[in-house]
């Protein structure tokens, strides 16, 4: 039975760490050929909090909450195993995150093909799209 598990940069443990990276290079390097991931250095923030989806022991998927220094709230790094989409694993984190942010608006910075996904969770765009690491992206917010 999938599980949903949170834990801060300080309070993981080696291997799901390793993991957690690891599902991130597969989504974003290995399936969408992106060169140069950007490093923005924001996972180790005592602030961030990161959630996964235990499944027998796999990190099948992965999202982390942000605060910024101006107080705004974010998403990111939303990821799923290949073998692990279509359970509803990224939605159930996407919500597990936005209540461990509490009430008020949310960012995220989408894909731009997963428009529509993230519109059916409550996102809305918010600016004009551009490109991270060569992906087009938008701005959403929620709330």
């Amino acid at each position: 039975m999938p599980t949903i598990r949170a834990a801060r940069f300080a309070d993981l443990d080696v291997r799901t760490l390793h993991d957690l990276l690891r599902l991130r290079v597969d989504v974003f390097v290995v399936e969408q050929e992106c060169p140069y991931p950007e490093i923005d250095g924001r996972d180790t923030e005592p602030a961030t909090e990161h959630l996964w989806v235990d499944a027998d022991g796999v990190v099948a998927a992965c999202v982390r909450t942000l605060v910024d220094g101006d107080g705004t709230r974010r998403l990111g790094r939303v990821a799923t195993h290949r073998d692990h989409r279509g359970q509803g694993y990224a939605a159930a984190l996407v919500e597990e995150g936005l209540r461990r942010l509490g009430d008020g608006p949310v960012e995220i910075g989408a894909q731009a093909h997963l428009e529509g996904w993230y519109s059916r969770l409550g996102f809305r765009r918010s600016g004009e799209d551009y490109l991270e690491d060569g992906i087009p992206h938008l701005p959403m917010t929620r709330g």
